[in-house]
């Protein structure tokens, strides 16, 4: 029987070569703002209201938090909540703001600090968003917010995540997120990081 993970701000990408979640194993629910990349299910990270409550067995969010305006971030992280089944887990990423402001102190702004298959990220990028998607047109790719590790972890325990562990990936001046509604070992959490950060 398939486990349903729910794809929070899909854009066009599905679950092929989406670490951890790409197997047969999980089915795929995709969730998007934008009707134009036809999502399954049409909706925002404040109003999941059409899904279901303790629906889906996890919830995979890259680089949508940041979207938010402050004061929706802990709104969208209990509607994460609700939908999830008690047994469930979050895994997201989003921008790490303390390694991409340790590079605007460096007086790299501008300068490529990785490359995506958008192209070259630049700090300034991961500060407000992919400028060449805004200047097209995407304004939903502008960023409101941005997190530390702590206040990370901060904001998913005030949404009632029991157990979380927030890790800083370097490569990506990434945050990556593992919350749980029920506590697990540490060796159960170092599984699962290891199959989604592979």
């Amino acid at each position: 029987m398939q486990k349903k993970f729910l794809h929070v701000g899909c854009g066009y990408q599905t679950k092929k070569g989406l670490k951890g979640f790409d197997s047969e194993g999980w089915s795929e629910i995709r969730f998007d703002i934008d009707e134009k990349v036809k999502p399954d299910i049409v909706g925002t990270l404040t109003n999941m209201g059409a899904v279901q409550s303790g629906y889906v067995d996890a919830i995979y969010s890259s680089h949508n938090l940041e979207h938010l305006f402050w004061h929706e971030v802990v709104p969208a992280l209990k509607e994460f909540n609700r939908v999830l089944k008690d047994e469930g887990l979050v895994v997201l990423t989003c921008p790490d703001l303390q390694s991409v402001c340790e590079a605007v102190a460096k007086d790299e702004l501008l300068e490529p600090l990785y490359v995506s298959p958008a192209g070259p990220i630049s700090a300034l990028d991961i500060l407000y968003g992919h400028r060449g998607f805004i200047e097209n047109g995407n304004h939903y790719m502008a960023h409101n917010t941005g997190f530390t590790r702590q206040v990370l972890d901060e904001l998913f325990a005030q949404a009632g995540f029991t157990f979380r562990v927030v890790l800083h990936r370097p490569d990506t001046y990434a945050l990556w997120a593992f919350a749980f509604k029920q506590p697990r070992t540490q060796q159960q959490v170092s599984e699962i990081v290891s199959v989604f950060m592979r």
